[in-house]
């Protein structure tokens, strides 16, 4: 018996004394699907315009060496990073990721046949795909609005492309058999306060319902609508607001409302909104990022705020309801470590939720036991998951504990260096 198997014995029986039992909890939280971004391997760079510069208050700082630079090294490093976080995965694609062949094609433009390099590698691979417009490091979002400008024809180039952008989520949801997310969030906003604060929002309510017009089967795609609370040249006033989006959704039949870590008040948490908006919505997205001091997107730790929204979702019995995808983007680090650090974190904090005992603690709630429910809640927190989580790595055969970063090395040496 390995070292790693008989200390996953002794976990076992820990967790069996509260009512665990950790090979069922293992069998559960590797069917969950986490979608892993593809703009982590290029700093959001994309395949349109080797040259172009990221704007809508999008940054990616740093400049390690090795990033991705066309479709094959992208390729290759989700390969890589996907061999070594376990459980089950899908990817995130952005619409400024097609593959063209060299044709130069707009954002108003976009067909399913620009990105089956991407649902054909995904087949392959049995991964499903996730999608998202993008509204941003265009010549037509240069002023700051794209889906509430004032301008007309900027609102119909940009609604053209959310509508077809809609079309690449079902195309990737039928080719791959695995339903689509297609999320849309603007990074329309103003440094200073607008006198009408109206008017975009009307604009932007009626840019969404002409996008969101056509029925799409949800088996195939589902729609996502994404708020920010501001952004770097957005700072006093965001026309897509948490309000806004949440009136939306509510008000809207299947579309959902994406809740990104990093979008709010620092003093305000995602954990906290679950519930809340479950009682409106049939189901949520969110994206778990790290913010520091700002919406600066770095790579997810295993944060007690991490846990806490797995926590919320095993909890409330929503795992079926509340889809999970990583988005942060650090170019100052190895880029297929940062991919791992971060989905690896994220199934870990889902596994700490799966480990604790929420029917024991709820009954004890419902008696008004409390001492007894801090007492379990505190002890709990020591208990053996590292045990666990080895066992579950070994199992599913990816490397267990730290041992992953000895093959980010290798084939940093191996492959990014020589780039």
């Amino acid at each position: 018996m390995s070292e790693i198997k008989k200390t996953y014995e002794l976990a076992k029986e820990a967790y069996a004394a509260i009512g665990i039992n950790t090979d069922e909890v293992l069998e559960a939280i590797d069917i969950v699907p986490v979608s892993l971004h593809c703009w982590q391997g290029d700093d959001v760079a994309g395949f349109e315009n080797a040259d172009g510069k990221l704007t809508g208050g999008i940054q990616a700082t740093g400049n390690y060496p090795g990033k991705a630079t066309n479709p094959d090294e992208l390729r290759c490093d989700l390969d890589k990073a996907l061999s070594l976080i376990p459980g089950t995965s899908k990817v995130n694609f952005h619409a400024n990721y097609l593959v063209t062949g060299g044709k130069a094609i707009d954002r108003d433009a976009i067909e399913p046949e620009h990105f089956s390099y991407w649902a054909d590698w995904a087949l392959q691979k049995g991964i499903g795909l996730d999608f998202n417009p993008t509204y941003f490091s265009h010549e037509k979002s240069a002023d700051g609005f794209t889906l509430s400008s004032s301008d007309s024809s900027i609102r119909e180039f940009w609604i053209e492309h959310g509508r077809r952008s809609r079309k690449v989520g079902e195309y990737f949801g039928k080719k791959t058999g695995k339903t689509c997310l297609t999320n849309i969030w603007i990074p329309d906003g103003a440094k200073e306060i607008p006198v009408d604060t109206l008017a975009p929002r009307q604009r932007l309510l009626d840019s969404l319902d002409r996008i969101l017009a056509e029925k799409i089967d949800p088996k195939y795609n589902i729609d996502a609508v994404e708020s920010k609370l501001f952004g770097i040249g957005s700072e006093a006033y965001v026309t897509g607001s948490h309000e806004f989006y949440m009136g939306y959704c509510a008000t809207r039949k299947g579309v959902i409302p994406t809740l990104d870590v990093g979008h709010f008040h620092p003093a305000e948490t995602v954990s906290s909104k679950i519930s809340a908006l479950l009682c409106f919505v049939d189901s949520l997205l969110i994206h778990v990022s790290r913010p520091v001091r700002w919406d600066s997107d770095h790579v997810v730790m295993l944060s007690d705020e991490l846990r806490q929204i797995m926590h919320e979702i095993v909890r409330t019995g929503s795992v079926n309801k509340v889809h999970i995808a990583t988005d942060y983007f650090d170019a100052s680090i190895n880029r297929i470590a940062a991919y791992v650090i971060g989905a690896r974190n994220t199934r870990k904090a889902l596994l700490a939720a799966y480990l604790e005992p929420v029917a024991k603690l709820k009954a004890m709630e419902l008696e008004g036991d409390k001492t007894s429910v801090l007492a379990l809640t505190q002890e709990y927190l020591t208990m053996p998951i590292g045990a666990v989580w080895d066992y579950y790595c070994e199992q599913k055969g990816y490397a267990p504990s730290y041992k992953w970063f000895a093959e980010v090395k290798a084939y940093e040496k191996d492959v990014l260096s020589k780039r």
